[in-house]
């Protein structure tokens, strides 16, 4: 099966209905300018943003989980509620879908075990605020997961949480929802759902491929 049938078949109506899938509504997530960017925020720290745009402003995450493995397997950002029509690949400038052979996908790579979405300048803020740390402490940086990301995964009991939502700049609204990414390292692929118009309708990344 190509990778983005799987899609098609689960998340073309507004919402999952599958046994192996349970869904967390995340919070929502602002975009300054709509530019996405899906990527390790902890080795890229300058991903190329989706070629398609959102308008700016606010939009709900949905998480959703292997229940087997209680794993992210899914994310999807919601962009409107009406239907979706088609899908494709996300893809980021200079990338070519005539490139790729069946069953080949562009996505981005996660070595850290955790994956971001965010706007392009939301990522400008998080590098300007690694060089600021790094700056200001210098041999006692101790590197942008333990001096930011940390203590944004656990709970008011101390529970570790899977997904958080930071903002890097005290100036700017832009946010990272950051989570952890399916099983751990691995390349990801993010799709498009276009109503007939080839508005925007959701992204959703898929991380841990669960059959509907």
């Amino acid at each position: 099966m190509e990778p983005i049938e799987n899609i098609k078949k689960l998340f073309s109506r507004n919402f999952v209905e599958s046994p192996l899938l349970e869904t967390f509504e995340a919070g929502t997530l602002y975009f300054p300018t709509g530019e996405l960017v899906a990527c390790d925020p902890l080795i890229t720290s300058d991903m190329q943003p989706f070629t398609r745009r959102l308008k700016s402003g606010e939009y709900p995450v949905l998480i959703h989980k292997e229940r087997e493995s209680n794993c992210v397997a899914y994310l999807e950002l919601v962009c409107s509620e009406r239907s979706v029509s088609s899908w494709e690949l996300a893809l980021t400038k200079g990338q070519d879908l005539g490139a790729l052979v069946s069953g080949e996908i562009y996505g981005f790579p996660v070595e850290s075990g955790m994956a971001a979405l965010m706007d392009s300048e939301t990522q400008d803020e998080l590098a300007s605020l690694e060089r600021t740390l790094f700056e200001r402490k210098g041999e006692d940086f101790m590197g942008l997961y333990e001096e930011f990301f940390h203590n944004h995964f656990f709970d008011a009991n101390g529970a570790i949480d899977q997904f958080a939502l930071l903002t890097p700049s005290e100036q700017k609204k832009g946010q990272i929802f950051a989570f952890e990414a399916g099983y751990g390292e691995g390349f990801y692929a993010s799709y498009f759902g276009l109503d007939s118009d080839g508005e925007i309708i959701k992204l959703v990344t898929e991380f841990i491929e669960v059959g509907s």
